[in-house]
C-alpha cells in the first residue's frame, strides 16, 4: 500500500506540472502579454505607428483571445541556410547549426520549465511529394514537432525579452521555415500516458515482488 502511495504521489506531482489546468488565459493575462510584446517589437526597432507593428499585435492578440487553455503541437518545416554569413552577436563563420543552436540556449531551459519538449525531430529523406497551392516549398531538410504545454506558456516563452536578439540567429540559420501550430485529437505518445503505464508495471512488479518473499 505503501509503495502505491508514493507511485501516486509521484505521478500526480508530475501531472499537475505537466498540465496547465490554469484555463483559459484572462484578459488581464493577454493585455500583460501585449504591453510585453509591444516592448519587445519597439525594442527590435519597428515603428509604433508601421503598419508592421500593427499587424503583429493584431496577430497575437488574436492567438490568445481564441486560447482554449489546451496544450498543443508547433509544426515545424525548416531548410537550413548553408551560407548564413556572418551574425552580429556570433563568432565569424559560424554555420547554420552553430546559429541555431545559439537560438536554443535560450529556448530550452524556458521549455523543459514550462513542461514543453520535443516530440519528434528528423531530417527528410526526399523532396515533397504532394504539393499544392504553394510555391518554393519542394525541399525542406527538417522537420520537427515541439509540445507546449498551452499558449499560456508558449507567450512566457517568445515575449521574453532575451528572444528578441536570439531570433536573429535563427532567421540567418534558415533558408526558409514555416511553423503552425495544431492541437491533438488523438495524442498517443502523450508522456502522461507513459508515465502512467510505467509506473503501473513498476507498481504491479513491487507487489509481485514482495508477494513472493
Amino acid at each position: 500500500m505503501k509503495i502505491w502511495l508514493i507511485l501516486g504521489v509521484i505521478y500526480i506531482g508530475f501531472f499537475f506540472w505537466y498540465t496547465d489546468l490554469g484555463g483559459k488565459l484572462t484578459q488581464e493575462e493577454i493585455q500583460g502579454f501585449i504591453k510585453k510584446q509591444e516592448q519587445n517589437i519597439l525594442n527590435s526597432g519597428v515603428s509604433p505607428d508601421s503598419e508592421e507593428f500593427r499587424l503583429r499585435i493584431d496577430f497575437i492578440t488574436r492567438f490568445m483571445e481564441e486560447d482554449n487553455g489546451k496544450q498543443f503541437i508547433m509544426v515545424n518545416n525548416i531548410e537550413m541556410n548553408e551560407d548564413p554569413g556572418d551574425v552580429p552577436g556570433a563568432n565569424p563563420g559560424e554555420s547554420s547549426d552553430q546559429l541555431l543552436s545559439r537560438y536554443m540556449e535560450h529556448l530550452w531551459p524556458n521549455l523543459l520549465k514550462r513542461a514543453s519538449h520535443p516530440i519528434f525531430g528528423g531530417n527528410t529523406i526526399w523532396q515533397s511529394m504532394d504539393l499544392v497551392g504553394i510555391e518554393g516549398a519542394e525541399t525542406w531538410d527538417q522537420v520537427a514537432l515541439m509540445r507546449y504545454k498551452s499558449r499560456r506558456a508558449f507567450l512566457e516563452i517568445v515575449t521574453h525579452p532575451d528572444m528578441i536578439d536570439r531570433h536573429e540567429f535563427k532567421v540567418a540559420a534558415m533558408k526558409k521555415t514555416i511553423a503552425y501550430p495544431a492541437e491533438p485529437i488523438a495524442f498517443y505518445s502523450d508522456v502522461r500516458i507513459f508515465l502512467g503505464m510505467l509506473i503501473l508495471i513498476i507498481g504491479l512488479s513491487i507487489q509481485l515482488f514482495f508477494s513472493k518473499r
